[in-house]
């Protein structure tokens, strides 16, 4: 009795983790510093290092560092990406929003508008797979003309969970479908 009573807690606990990944079909894996993310059919991992970048859809240009030409995609960072995150390249604290940059850097939405950002939307702690809880928070972005910086263009929320005992942050600047379900049902060996 004991062990089916084991076997269905197993395949419901296993029902549940499917539910909650995105609609369309794992195909892959994201192995980063202990953590492994199952990722949905289409997502493909580039970058090495503590510098690694999940393509979620297009993107014209797929190995550009951070910032680089529009492409959506978020960002699994370690320590070394960290160690320079904060504006003026100073160490990522999560007080300020991820911004490797010394001066206004360009839009990812849009390269031709500049952007700069504003308090968190949101913040708290977030579940990344089971006893892990990462310091999240959303940030306001806005994207204006370089030569008009008063006219707000367009506007983006930048994701980040920071998991600071395993060095790892997760930066998504194209608030990615399906991310949310991704990180929650992470695994750790």
């Amino acid at each position: 009795m004991r062990r089916s009573l084991l076997a269905v807690a197993a395949i419901a606990a296993t029902a549940t983790a499917l539910v909650a990944l995105p609609a369309n079909a794992s195909t892959g894996t994201l192995s980063f510093r202990g953590m492994t993310l199952t990722l949905p059919s289409g997502w493909k991992v580039s970058g090495k290092g503590d510098w690694l970048k999940v393509v979620t859809g297009t993107c014209a240009k797929p190995k550009a560092g951070y910032n680089g030409q529009e492409c959506q995609a978020f960002w699994v960072f370690g320590p070394k990406a960290i160690k320079e995150g904060q504006e003026l390249f100073n160490p990522y604290t999560g007080k300020r929003p991820y911004y490797p940059a010394t001066d206004v850097q360009p839009c990812p939405i849009k390269r031709k508008l500049a952007q700069s950002f504003d308090k968190p939307k949101s913040e708290g702690l977030r579940q990344v797979g089971p006893g892990h809880k990462a310091a999240y928070r959303a940030w306001n972005f806005s994207c204006r003309p370089y030569e008009h910086l008063e006219s707000v263009k367009l506007r983006y929320v930048q994701r980040e969970w920071f998991l600071p005992k395993s060095r790892i942050l997760i930066v998504d600047q194209f608030s990615t479908p399906g991310l949310d379900a991704v990180l929650k049902n992470a695994s750790w060996q």
